[in-house]
């Protein structure tokens, strides 16, 4: 089973985030060092899988980064927009020729609430449906699951659009093709979007105070 699933990961390392809501709120300084929290925590779950692993980075090839050059085969993005990136990468698992793959999700690194189960239940679906999508509370997806390119999915869309979820679900209907959703969970567009374990998270590591995440979030709230 485990030789026949994929699992893509989109890290993001151009360092380009100054114009984030997040960098906004905290700085980029502490923005790229809860991303690397954030890698770290979606490494500790994906490691747990023995399925076919690759990460594709966004700007290099990071063979000294945390994620083991063993466990995880590494590509570059190739695309001109996200669309076009995540095509490509579905494409290039499909077409692997040393291993048969027949389902393949993609997660990216900043949902604080992804678990082993969120992964492992994506696959099963994939057994009776066309499409699996794991919906934000900002109206992106954490997760999107194939068992062959779907090329729309991928077409005339406006990506980081709060209604990209909706519009996909539409896409599907008008292609007769079935969907399962995952539950929504939160990712980190925002100090407002995140949850109460992982603030406690930041406190206890160091990199926010307890009273910095209670000033931002009382100024969010007066704007």
């Amino acid at each position: 089973m485990s030789h026949q699933h994929a699992l893509i990961i989109f890290i993001d390392n151009s360092q380009k985030r100054e114009n984030s809501n997040l960098a906004q709120e905290i700085g980029i300084e502490k923005t790229l060092a809860i991303q690397k929290v954030l890698s770290q925590v979606t490494q500790s779950i994906t490691d747990q899988l023995l399925h076919t692993k690759i990460i594709f980075y966004s700007d290099y090839i990071d063979q000294n980064d945390n994620w083991s050059n063993t466990e995880y085969e590494k590509q570059l993005q190739q695309g001109k927009n996200m669309g076009e990136r995540m095509k490509n990468a579905f494409e290039y698992v499909f077409n692997l020729e040393t291993q048969p793959i027949k389902q393949a999700c993609i997660i990216w690194g900043d949902v604080t609430e992804l678990t082993l189960w969120h992964l492992t239940k994506s696959y099963y679906a994939l057994n009776t449906h066309d499409c699996v999508l794991g919906p934000t509370n900002s109206g992106t997806y954490y997760l999107l699951g194939m068992k062959s390119v779907i090329e729309e999915v991928f077409q005339n869309k406006t990506w980081g659009n709060p209604n990209i979820i909706r519009s996909t679900c539409d896409g599907m209907h008008e292609l007769r093709k079935s969907y399962y959703l995952l539950p929504y969970l939160s990712d980190i567009n925002s100090i407002e979007h995140f949850t109460p374990q992982f603030s406690k998270l930041l406190i206890d590591i160091g990199i926010m105070s307890d009273t910095e995440l209670i000033n931002i979030k009382d100024q969010n709230s007066k704007q």
